[in-house]
């Protein structure tokens, strides 16, 4: 398997199955009955309607993976001429493009090419997500400076995910950090662009969190490269009391394929926590859908 992309290799065509906690993961893919995906698109539609800018842009989030993205693009097209701040700006454009307007990509890169910092971290951060350096300068360089840890994380995922060996080594460095928000981090973009090899680095490193989200970001990477404890660990993560773990989790959950958890997940649609009520739909719909190839990046 390639060391900086994960390919999702598909043998099969799969079956819709029903939804329930127990079921084989290799299935991969799940059938909604109607009221669940109509009830997963109204969480969607009324979180990106609603006042919370960050669980809106989740929403549209959710809306393209649901295949919904025609819609997000008219919606947000306008906020994106009217917002001034560039980290907003950086999640509305990130949305536009990941919707299929590749058009906002330009305001993205401007951001992280600009003398403003405000906006480096979210730029470098959205640029991973699409999966685009643009020329590479303006990320070679966020990658090469020490004065920001978090935006040299995040411009080394962006290169590693285009096959830059140097990012991916840093990255893997970082899991031992002693500062635990960019060890952290570092699980996470694994969890994104790493294999199967990657599993006993991030499990050596499951000793010293004994912070709850910290440990999440590390549980939910495992989950995501196949880990059986990892899964477990995020279905349990489902449930946490922490609003904010029990979104990770949820949001995970699509990622990871983890169809187990999809009767949670159901349930979840009506969580008291508006973003975790959002990132379940997400992930209900994304697990509705057979896994296809990621096509390799040129």
């Amino acid at each position: 398997m390639n060391m900086t992309i994960r390919v999702l290799l598909v043998t099969a065509v799969w079956v819709g199955i029903p939804i329930s906690i127990g079921v084989a993961d290799d299935a991969k893919h799940i059938t909604l009955d109607e009221a669940t995906r109509d009830r997963c698109l109204e969480v969607l539609h009324e979180g990106l309607r609603t006042g919370e800018f960050w669980p809106s842009i989740h929403a549209a989030e959710g809306l393209t993976l649901g295949g919904h993205g025609k819609e997000v693009i008219e919606f947000l097209t306008p906020k994106l001429a009217t917002e001034k701040d560039d980290q907003k700006r950086c999640g509305i454009a990130r949305e536009i493009a990941r919707a299929g307007d590749r058009s906002t990509l330009k305001v993205i890169l401007g951001i992280l090419s600009g003398d403003e910092p405000h906006g480096h971290v979210h730029a470098a951060e959205s640029l991973f997500k699409l999966s685009e350096i643009g020329d590479g300068k303006a990320m070679r360089s966020a990658f090469n400076q020490n004065d920001n840890l978090t935006l040299k994380l995040m411009a080394a995922g962006a290169l590693a995910r285009r096959g830059n060996a140097d990012a991916l080594k840093t990255i893997r460095e970082f899991l031992g950090h002693e500062k635990l928000e960019h060890a952290a981090i570092a699980a996470w973009i694994l969890g994104q662009i790493g294999d199967r090899s990657d599993i006993p680095l991030l499990k050596a490193q499951l000793a010293r969190l004994k912070n709850a989200t910290p440990r999440a970001n590390f549980e939910h990477a495992l989950a995501i490269l196949g880990d059986d404890e990892g899964l477990a660990a995020l279905q349990r993560n489902l449930s946490s009391d922490d609003n904010l773990i029990r979104t990770y989790a949820a949001t995970f959950a699509g990622d990871a394929r983890a169809i187990r958890v999809a009767d949670r997940l159901k349930a979840m649609l009506n969580d008291p926590f508006p973003d975790a009520r959002i990132r379940a739909a997400q992930s209900l719909l994304v697990l509705s859908k057979p896994v296809t190839p990621i096509p390799p990046v040129k």
